[in-house]
């Protein structure tokens, strides 16, 4: 049965492949391992609001003012005619409508994968800072002006200060090849390429988008790519057919 192509909403920069964003890749991931073909559609940082509300797409959260607050990824599936935010639950959607191939989650690991993000997550949480200053230089004019606004307004400083070089960026870049060493640890055990051994999940588009953050925007990928005996590297090889951008 022929399919029309999911639309998928990413936030573009100055990159040759323009996509950057952790949280849009994982929803990249998710596409190519279910087999589903679909098409880039790419959204500047201050006109996702006006799309998510053009398409009816629901708010992901609520700002501290009471307003609702909407971000990419974002799916639109003529096939169905559903509009999903929220690259978990856009991940949930796309096993149940397209069951067949592989499995995003296979059954009882939802909550295992929710934990296994939070865990890779906080084992970065050290070059937090340094990856939104990374981030904000390869954006391009219009979002690189809205990134640097809403997150100097979170943080109460400006972008150059987020991690300027020096004893403290070191210590940072440091305390996450520590705590990645957990992650290192569990991957060693799952006995096979994939993090549930040989096969791929929804889990392996969590590790693999967080880490294409760190490697596109090329900043401290060269240290990264060689922690672990060079497992990070490694890992995302296995993944490269599934970071094709359509």
């Amino acid at each position: 049965m022929s399919q029309t192509p999911i639309i998928f909403y990413d936030i573009p920069s100055s990159l040759p492949g323009n996509a950057w964003s952790p949280n849009t890749w994982k929803t990249r991931y998710a596409l190519s391992i279910k087999g589903l073909p679909y098409k880039t559609e790419w959204v500047e940082y201050p006109d996702i609001a006006a799309l998510a509300k053009k398409i009816g797409a629901p708010p992901t959260s609520t700002k501290e003012d009471g307003s609702p607050s909407y971000t990419l990824p974002i799916i639109n599936d003529p096939n169905t005619g559903k509009v999903i935010s929220d690259s978990f639950l856009i991940a949930e959607y796309l096993d149940a409508t397209y069951p067949d191939g592989n499995t995003l989650f296979p059954p009882g690991t939802k909550p295992l994968i929710r934990a296994f993000e939070a865990g890779v997550v906080g084992a970065l949480e050290g070059v937090l800072m340094l990856q939104l200053v990374f981030s904000c230089y390869i954006l391009n004019p219009s979002s690189e002006k809205y990134f640097r606004a809403t997150r100097e307004a979170v943080f109460g400083k400006k972008m150059e200060e987020f991690s300027p070089e020096g004893a403290k960026r070191d210590a940072d870049v440091a305390k996450s090849k520590g705590d990645l060493t957990a992650v290192d640890s569990w991957l060693a055990k799952s006995g096979g390429k994939y993090v549930m051994g040989n096969t791929i999940s929804y889990a392996d588009g969590v590790l693999a988008g967080w880490l294409m953050w760190i490697k596109v925007t090329d900043g401290i990928w060269k240290d990264v790519a060689t922690w672990h005996n060079g497992r990070w590297a490694t890992y995302l090889t296995h993944l490269d057919s599934h970071a094709t951008i359509n």
